[in-house]
């Protein structure tokens, strides 16, 4: 059905960045000073613990820079160009709604929640906030979302790479590109501008020359790999990205990659301004009832949990508790780091989402679709054989959206007057551009799933809560590195993005349900429902999505594995869910305020 019909991309764009801005500068501003009470006379814990390691206080642009980055993987990019199949209209109210309300809020309580628990994680504040039993569960229910994340960003990435000589120089490139970056901060900490011009400067070098690349034969045999070895080689990268110090490899990437991608972002919508493409896809289509190429199931509930990291993320509540909140200098940069770089995620979500709508519907299908599920719908393509022609590359039959993606930017961007013969350094510019988003998330989550792991470990040998003992950082990175990366190398997208959103999504449900407990005893009951509201909605809605994936899918299917892995995620979240809102009323019926640490009045102690 043609709904609102072609509505220019140029309005949409437009709108989404007016409720942005309004959302930031009311709704923002109002929770971070009267629901948080943001406080800059407190010390941070990444002032009080400083190891030059893992706690370095970091100034409040370059932090919102790694935290973007970090946060702001291919699930932004990816979830918007799937969830397109339901036509342009359902994923957009959902990005700005979601993003407003529930996924900065998520973002900034979260990381508000780490900093005052000295910068611990998410489970760690389930333990002292709710129960010990809640914070095991949590930990193990972390790990097993983080897998999933990083393996299906990780399939994205082979998926665009394998067999592409240019396309894997240009991605690659940037990992010697981040450690010149990281040294040169190093010994010149105040040539930060030099820096990042020679970093950029460096990385647009890298695109020009690609093509010299793909057709000199000795250099061309390197970089044409194979999905099988580009699945061993991102776990690696992950590996050596968890164990080196944050200032040589995650913070320089991280930093240099938010300039990379919000460019690229303001680019694009500059380039809408100018160009004013029609979005082909109908507002709505008649795959809201199920049945679509890249999601069987219906809408309601599918749309909220394919897109999940451009409206609301659990994967934001891992990093908002692991590495971000060790490296905040003042507690009032929280609202712009945490609520701030949500709302940029949102507007790259709704990036995405045009990018993949103003393609002719034909031609998206081919692209995102496996070949076999585009065999039976009935479907010609209309210009899918200039555009890989233009483009250089084999573009049919390529899900996970990456190249889609860059398929749909390098349109529009090839679309002004002067650039028309540049498509295909367009589209390959769009690859990285794609590749370093999700590789500054495997820079950040591994990370992350190694504190997990050490945490979880410690329990039993706590040598390994030392996370400055390297036996420990090791051996935690190799384990867990080696977990995802054997779903890398085993699974894809289809199998996996499913179950990740699922898994993602009932993770920031939960953070929200404990963060509200949080304020509920530091005696701010009465706006516990901004966080208590998003909570609950997600809870069920996802819940009722797991239902639909695990009963109608998995099973069916006989997909064995991930119908159990499924079924453990939702027992472990309907079990932290259960015990933390009666935790609430436990709360809410205690009646003498007590004073803490601080001097706050709070309605119970918890153990500093």
């Amino acid at each position: 059905m043609d709904g609102v019909g072609h509505l220019n991309a140029l309005t949409l764009v437009f709108v989404s960045l007016c409720v942005f801005a309004l959302g930031y500068r009311y709704y923002g501003l109002w929770i971070a000073s009267r629901v948080l009470r943001l406080d800059d006379k407190r010390v941070t814990p990444a002032c009080a613990f400083n190891d030059d390691h893992d706690y370095v206080p970091t100034r409040k642009m370059f932090l919102f820079g790694f935290h973007f980055s970090s946060i702001s993987a291919a699930g932004p990019l990816i979830g918007p160009i799937l969830a397109a199949q339901y036509g342009y209209l359902p994923g957009a109210l959902w990005i700005l709604a979601g993003s407003v309300l529930g996924g900065a809020v998520h973002d900034m309580v979260v990381l508000f929640a780490s900093v005052r628990h000295k910068g611990r994680s998410l489970a760690n504040i389930a333990s002292q906030e709710v129960s010990p039993a809640v914070g095991h569960i949590c930990s193990v229910a972390v790990l097993f979302i983080v897998s999933l994340t990083l393996a299906g960003l990780s399939i994205s990435v082979v998926n665009a790479m394998f067999r592409s000589p240019w396309g894997a120089f240009t991605v690659l490139v940037t990992v010697p590109i981040a450690l010149l970056l990281g040294v040169f901060l190093r010994v010149r900490p105040d040539s930060v501008f030099m820096g990042t011009f020679g970093a950029v400067l460096l990385l647009f070098i890298a695109i020009l020359i690609g093509p010299w690349v793909s057709q000199n034969p000795f250099l061309s045999s390197i970089f044409t790999l194979e999905k099988l070895t580009l699945s061993w080689a991102i776990p690696i990268y992950g590996f050596w990205a968890s164990v080196l110090p944050v200032w040589l490899l995650l913070g320089p990437r991280g930093y240099l990659s938010t300039f990379f991608k919000l460019g690229t972002i303001l680019g694009l919508a500059l380039s809408i301004l100018i160009v004013q493409p029609p979005l082909l896809m109908d507002s709505v289509t008649d795959f809201i009832h199920g049945g679509g190429p890249n999601l069987t199931g219906p809408m309601f509930p599918f749309l909220f949990i394919t897109i999940a990291c451009g409206a609301v993320s659990g994967f934001h509540a891992v990093i908002g508790s692991g590495t971000t909140p060790k490296m905040v200098k003042n507690e009032k940069d929280v609202l712009f780091v945490g609520y701030g770089a949500m709302l940029s995620e949102g507007f790259v979500a709704i990036m995405a989402l045009v990018s993949a709508c103003t393609l002719i519907p034909a031609d998206y299908y081919a692209i995102s679709a496996s070949p076999e599920v585009f065999k039976t719908m009935g479907m010609e393509p209309v210009d899918l054989r200039a555009l890989g022609v233009a483009v250089r590359e084999n573009i049919q039959g390529r899900p996970g959206g990456a190249v889609t993606l860059a398929v749909g930017m390098s349109n529009i961007f090839s679309s002004i007057p002067f650039m028309t013969g540049l498509v295909s350094y367009w589209y390959h510019f769009a690859i990285m551009f794609m590749a370093v988003f999700i590789l500054s998330a495997i820079d950040s989550g591994t990370r992350v799933g190694r504190f997990f792991l050490q945490e979880l470990v410690g329990r039993f040998i706590p040598r390994f809560n030392d996370k400055r003992w390297w036996p420990g950082i090791i051996i935690a990175s190799a384990v867990f590195t080696g977990g995802w990366g054997f779903l890398v190398i085993t699974g894809d997208v289809n199998s996996i993005w499913p179950l990740f959103g699922m898994s993602n999504q009932l993770l920031a449900s939960c953070a929200l349900i404990i963060c509200t407990s949080m304020l509920i005893r530091l005696g701010r009951y009465k706006y516990a429902w901004c966080t208590a509201v998003p909570g609950l909605f997600l809870a069920v809605l996802t819940l009722w999505a797991g239902y639909r994936q695990i009963f109608g899918t998995y099973l069916p299917r006989q997909q064995i594995a991930l119908s159990v892995l499924g079924l453990a995620i939702v027992a472990m979240m309907l079990f932290i869910l259960i015990r933390t809102i009666g935790h609430w009323i436990t709360l809410l019926l205690e009646k003498d305020f007590k004073t803490d640490n601080y001097g706050d009045q709070v309605l119970a102690l918890i153990k500093d």
